[in-house]
């Protein structure tokens, strides 16, 4: 593992960055170099706000989230992974496409069934919903959540927006149909052809803390996943004293706190 490994942006190879939107990403040029800020102070406004990128840090838990965006090749289902989650009951949240769903309706239905798992949905087509008008985000966010609850009677109340992007209409939009918009603050970094196993543990073991939110993938993108899965709650979880819950426990069952 080289020092480059670990020090470059990790991008997840589809665009993912450590949970930045389009509203709050600028972009410093000099030699050749791209440097992306952060911004969620307390002067980004209400809708900056509502954008939840962490559980309180006051909670010893930790998120593990999986997306599931669709795919072109490939079966778009890791099951070697949701075996392990399932077989060590190991709680996890799901972010399930319209488009991923239509095609895996008898993977969706076993997820379900797992009680220890969580559901939010991911757009319909994985759009980039900052170039879309608000009607246009509106359905692409809608129709997947009329999708799971009208092929399996459940209602999801979080979403993740494809890409991790999302501007002040997205968030307007998420509001109004009553939605949850989770993001992240570790990235894993996955679906990156160049990282070893050894380096996204590496980027882990920096970044992972009480109330992190990992995105994942679980669409058989992500490379390395299931052992990195392993590792993790076999080994830097528990020796932090940190537990994997699922979103919904991590923001509606420990003490509130300004990590959001």
């Amino acid at each position: 593992m080289t020092i480059d490994a670990l020090s470059r942006p990790l991008t997840g190879g589809l665009g993912y960055t450590d949970g930045m939107s389009v509203r709050s990403m600028r972009v410093l040029s000099g030699i050749g170099m791209l440097v992306w800020i952060w911004s969620c102070g307390p002067d980004q406004g209400q809708a900056q706000a509502q954008v939840i990128r962490s559980g309180p840090s006051t909670c010893k838990t930790v998120a593990l989230t999986f997306d599931l965006c669709p795919v072109r090749t490939g079966s778009g289902y890791d099951e070697s992974l949701i075996k392990l989650l399932a077989e060590r009951q190991i709680p996890a949240t799901f972010f399930m496409s319209g488009k991923w769903m239509a095609s895996h309706q008898a993977q969706v239905r076993a997820l379900l069934d797992v009680p220890f798992f969580d559901v939010g949905t991911h757009g319909q087509v994985h759009a980039h919903l900052p170039l879309l008008d608000m009607e246009r985000q509106r359905m692409e966010i809608e129709r997947a959540v009329t999708m799971l609850e009208s092929n399996y009677h459940r209602r999801a109340l979080l979403f993740r927006p494809p890409y991790g992007e999302d501007d002040d209409t997205t968030v307007e939009v998420v509001r109004t149909l009553g939605l949850r918009l989770i993001l992240w603050n570790v990235v894993s970094g996955d679906p990156d052809p160049e990282l070893t196993q050894e380096a996204i543990e590496a980027r882990l073991t920096q970044t992972v803390r009480s109330g992190s939110i990992i995105v994942f993938h679980a669409n058989g993108r992500g490379r390395h996943t299931r052992a990195v899965v392993e590792d993790l709650t076999a080994e830097l979880l528990p020796k932090r004293g940190l537990k994997p819950v699922t979103i919904t426990e991590l923001l509606d069952h420990c003490p509130a706190d300004s990590a959001r």
